[in-house]
């Protein structure tokens, strides 16, 4: 099986609430599951919005985690969930998948620090990057920040079907965030799940944008800027079928590109 039913979750969070953002995520979660989606998916630091008092946010990670695997388990779908952890210098901004029985499939930790937002002072960056085989398609979560460099996303673009990036994106920048995505599916010849949040944190302002985009770019679904949900269906088969019929990828040349 190649197909996989998705459902990014457009929540507005609670600023550093984290009891109020599970019973909403809960709620959510279970909606999704209802209507037959397989992988569920939380913006970035969902329970808290993606505050700089990390040590504070870190301090929920056992009850959040716990959330998320137990929700997972109860409603049988695939769960990714951004979260703030403890780190070894400072916490770590994640984005965790589970599976249906509620197991840690991959633990993704930001690999860049939003520095405009003076990130990197409070939460370490990560260092690896994780694709899990979810039901016959390949995912690999990433996170806000990201977005920006290309260079991830195609380190593993060749073993990734889909990209989940899970984001608190500020309406400041909307234009690069819907950009950033619709480029990052062109270029990989791969789907991309940008789930990112509505409302207001922190005297900023999101208004969403939440988007699937195909192996040629096309909009799948989208989400207006209100709480909500964008869903679609992942087919592993097409990925392959766009890389044969448009040999982009092949035709990269990375020894020249190492010498430049």
């Amino acid at each position: 099986m190649s197909t996989l039913s998705v459902a990014g979750v457009q929540p507005d969070i609670a600023w550093e609430q984290p009891e109020t953002n599970l019973t909403r995520a809960d709620d959510a979660v279970a909606r999704a599951a209802a209507d037959g989606a397989r992988l569920v998916v939380l913006p970035e630091m969902f329970a808290t919005g993606f505050s700089m008092n990390a040590q504070a946010m870190a301090s929920h990670a056992d009850t959040i985690a716990a959330w998320v695997s137990e929700a997972a388990r109860r409603h049988g779908v695939w769960l990714i969930a951004g979260l703030a952890v403890p780190g070894e210098a400072r916490p770590r901004n994640e984005a965790r998948l589970v599976d249906p029985e509620g197991g840690v499939r991959a633990a993704y930790h930001k690999v860049h620090p939003f520095t405009l937002a003076r990130e990197h002072e409070h939460f370490e960056g990560g260092g690896a990057v994780f694709t899990v085989e979810v039901e016959g398609v390949r995912v690999t979560p990433l996170v806000c920040y990201d977005l920006r460099f290309p260079e991830l996303f195609r380190a593993v673009a060749a073993d990734t079907d889909l990209f989940v990036v899970v984001a608190n994106w500020p309406e400041a920048r909307r234009a690069h965030w819907r950009a950033l995505l619709h480029a990052r599916a062109i270029e990989n010849q791969a789907y991309v799940l940008g789930v990112n949040r509505v409302g207001e944190g922190d005297r900023l302002r999101y208004v969403g944008d939440s988007v699937l985009h195909d192996p040629l770019g096309e909009a799948v679904a989208t989400a207006a800027a209100q709480p909500g949900r964008v869903r679609g269906v992942v087919d592993a088969a097409q990925v392959r079928e766009v890389r044969a019929r448009y040999s982009f990828l092949a035709d990269r040349r990375p020894a020249v590109y190492a010498t430049l």
